[in-house]
């Protein structure tokens, strides 16, 4: 049996793999490792990817608080 990977589902934004809010605490460990020389390049795509994400949860989450859960934990010292 194949493992799901820690990636979101769209429109809602969940991991596939454990349900949770995306980027779940593996996602975020694997963005750290796959970003560990470019953490400019790491804040970078999640930008894009909040971007993203809050067009497709408008309706639902506060875009405000897609901040801290996207960006704010890949910040040095965040």
């Amino acid at each position: 049996m194949r493992r799901r990977q820690h990636l979101p589902t769209r429109p809602t934004w969940r991991c596939q793999a454990c349900g949770i809010a995306w980027p779940c605490s593996p996602a975020k460990l694997r963005l750290l490792g796959e970003y560990r020389e470019d953490r400019i390049g790491l804040l970078r795509h999640l930008a894009a990817l909040q971007a993203e994400a809050a067009e497709e949860l408008a309706q639902v989450v506060p875009s405000a608080s897609l901040i801290e859960r996207f960006t704010g934990w890949a910040r040095p010292g965040g």
